[in-house]
This record gives C-alpha cells, sequence and structure tokens, in this order.
C-alpha cells in the first residue's frame, strides 16, 4: 500500500510476526489491499473498499473480507479487501491513526487506478463490519482530516458507505475492547468525541446503508441507531435495516434470517445511482 514506506511506523520488533489462523489474522504490520475484480461483461465501473472487523485486535479477513468481495462481484461490482495494520504502540509512533491512514491510503489507491481497473472516481464507497465499521465511518467522517501523504490531492472521501453491526461510539454504549484498542484505556475526553463518529457527522457526510441486529450483545445496536439519527438531522441520505435477531460477526449471511442484507443493499446502491 504505500511505496515508499508505511508511514507512522517504528522498526518492527522480531517479536512482532503476522499470525494468519484461517480466517482470523493479527499482528499486522505490513498492510495490502486485494482486489477482487468482476466479470468484464458485468462490471458497472462501482467500487468498494472493505474494512473486516475484529475488534482492533484481529482480522476477519474472510467472513468479512474475501466472501463479501465476491459477493459484490456477482453484480458488478469491483472490491477491494484492506488488511489493516491494527494499532499497537509496537509499530506505531502514533496507534490511534494507523488504521485511519491505511483506510485513507485504501481509497487513493483505487481513485489512482480507476482508469487502469475501469473505476469511475465518483462510485467509490466503503464497507466495514463491527470496528471495521468504526475504521470505515471514521474514514466517512474524518476525511478531510488528511493522516497520510496526498501530493496528487486526490480526494479520500467515500461516495457511499455500508456498516455492519458497526462500532459508532466510544460513549457508554462503546465496544469497550475496540475504544481501548484503539486509543487506550486512559484518554482525553476530546479524544472520545474525536472518534464517537455520531458526533463527527455533517451535511458532507456521504450517504449510508447500515445494518444490525437487535439482539447485538457485542456491540449495542444502539451504535448504529445513533448513526443513523446524526445523518437524518444532516439531511444525509440513509438507510438502516434492523435485524430481529442475528447477534453479532454474522457477515454476509445472517443465520436467523432468510433475508440478504446484500440484496438490499445492491437495490440501495442502484436507487442511488451507484449502479
Amino acid at each position: 500500500m504505500y511505496p515508499n514506506g508505511v508511514p507512522n511506523s517504528k522498526p518492527t520488533p522480531a517479536k512482532y510476526i503476522e499470525k494468519n489462523d484461517k480466517d482470523w489474522v493479527t499482528m499486522v504490520s505490513i498492510p495490502t489491499i486485494t482486489p477482487y475484480f468482476p466479470e468484464k461483461g458485468i462490471a458497472n465501473g462501482t467500487a468498494i473498499v472493505i474494512f473486516p472487523g475484529g475488534a482492533y485486535a484481529g482480522l476477519s479477513m474472510e467472513n468479512e473480507g474475501s466472501s463479501v468481495a465476491k459477493a459484490f462481484n456477482q453484480f458488478g461490482v469491483a472490491a477491494f479487501v484492506v488488511k489493516y495494520r491494527l494499532p499497537s504502540d509496537d509499530i506505531m509512533v502514533d496507534k490511534t491513526i494507523g488504521p485511519l491512514q491505511d483506510a485513507q491510503q485504501a481509497v487513493l489507491i483505487v481513485r489512482q487506478h480507476a482508469d487502469e481497473w475501469s473505476i469511475k472516481p465518483d462510485k467509490v464507497g466503503i464497507i466495514g463490519f463491527s470496528a471495521g465499521g468504526h475504521l470505515a465511518s471514521t474514514e466517512g467522517t474524518h476525511f478531510d482530516k488528511l493522516v497520510i501523504d496526498d501530493k496528487e490531492n486526490i480526494s479520500v472521501r467515500p461516495d457511499f458507505m455500508v456498516l455492519l453491526y458497526p462500532v459508532i461510539s466510544f460513549g457508554p454504549m462503546a465496544h469497550v475492547g475496540s475504544r481501548e484498542n484503539l486509543i487506550g484505556k486512559t484518554t482525553t475526553t476530546a479524544q472520545l468525541e474525536l472518534y464517537s463518529n455520531e458526533k463527527q457527522v455533517t451535511t458532507n457526510t456521504p450517504p449510508t446503508f447500515l445494518v444490525h441486529a437487535g439482539d447485538d450483545d457485542a456491540v449495542p445496536v444502539q451504535n448504529s441507531l445513533m448513526f443513523y439519527d446524526a445523518l437524518l438531522s444532516s439531511k444525509v441520505k440513509a438507510e438502516m435495516h434492523i435485524f430481529q435477531a442475528g447477534g453479532h460477526g454474522f457477515g454476509l449471511n445472517n443465520p436467523k434470517s432468510k433475508d440478504k442484507w446484500i440484496d438490499w443493499c445492491k437495490n440501495w446502491l442502484d436507487e442511488n445511482g451507484f449502479l
């Protein structure tokens, strides 16, 4: 992702070795972006950048990454799975911005290569799951606070956001593990506010599609409700689906429902002119 070296990084300690256990990846020090292109006959020029979840402690690279990319490919959307750095004082100068740097860089890369990859630069969206949803919502609300080198002045604002059972708030409804992994156990009120993304929504926040389960006992459904309410208050186009049941981390298919959120998402993208 960074031809000239990873920014905001310290020399990687010998003990800090990336571990890949089937669907679960930890100790990421070299971020990557993996493309999944649809068949040329159905490609429509839309792209989506995928941020898997894992409480900012690991990454669910298959359940919330490659399987989702292939599903978007089925209706012509190019997908890019990001293996982003997980916040760590061992490898980062400032761990609070490390994941956001990788998110901004991923959107930048897709737009840089838009012609080469037959992508429309005004149809580049993002999707995030759980803590990856926090990263996506941070990228979608903090895009005017650049934390990467952008000499070409390419916009890192996504054109749309899709958030699945996202961590949004770092307040009372926070997923504590995600919050502590990103900004630490002792922090300032200002930092809590900064990364409570329901408080960062503006009229320029991208249109957003939200999915959550009412019985999520890891990330309370109020995270999505608060973000949706903030979007409405700023008159940002938004659609939200709350499953009655499904828990947390179901990825592409909610085992408690016959409905497929990917179908709803496809229709929403179409209705808003992104397909």
